[in-house]
């Protein structure tokens, strides 16, 4: 998938968008202002500080979320990586200010999962080549090689900034 056909789409859409319910409790490490909300559509939708030391807490958040579902432990561990290169790229490419917060939305529907960060900036990721020395720059390449698709869309209504997300088909998986 090249970035422009991805950017053209927008998130898979979410039959979860409406009546979220509150799910008890926020994983350890998500301290500050984190909402967590999970409903029988399998949705999970964390803000968090746009810190880079709240990335294992995301990953964590991530992965034990995730746990529930009947991925084999590559696609597990596909998910997180995809996942938390997104969250970086937010963190070090979108947060200008300490308040800024960063929004994960995780989404199983049928086979399919759909990962969304979401940021206040409007600046839309671009992906470059990084030589071989680079310590950065590598981030996109790596969810668009991990992932079966991904891309950028708006934000959501009312809100600034973009949407990037990944899907990753369920192989093998129990729906």
């Amino acid at each position: 998938m090249t970035a422009s056909r991805a950017q053209r789409r927008g998130p898979l859409p979410s039959q979860a968008d409406a009546g979220d319910g509150m799910a008890g409790g926020v994983p350890a490490g998500l301290a500050g202002p984190a909402e967590v909300a999970v409903n029988e559509s399998l949705r999970l939708r964390s803000t968090v500080p746009a810190d880079p030391s709240r990335a294992a807490a995301v990953r964590r958040l991530v992965a034990e979320h995730l746990a529930e579902l009947a991925l084999s432990a590559d696609q597990l561990d596909t998910a997180v990586l995809a996942t938390d290169e997104l969250f970086a790229n937010a963190v070090k490419h979108a947060s200008t200010d300490p308040r800024d917060t960063i929004t994960v939305t995780i989404e199983w529907s049928g086979r399919t999962l759909c990962v969304t960060v979401a940021d206040r900036s409007p600046e839309l990721p671009r992906p470059r080549a990084a030589d071989a020395v680079a310590e950065s720059g590598r981030g996109l390449a790596i969810v668009a090689a991990l992932a079966d698709d991904w891309g950028m869309a708006p934000p959501e209504p009312g809100s600034p900034g973009k949407r990037v997300w990944f899907t990753l088909q369920g192989r093998g998986a129990a729906p």
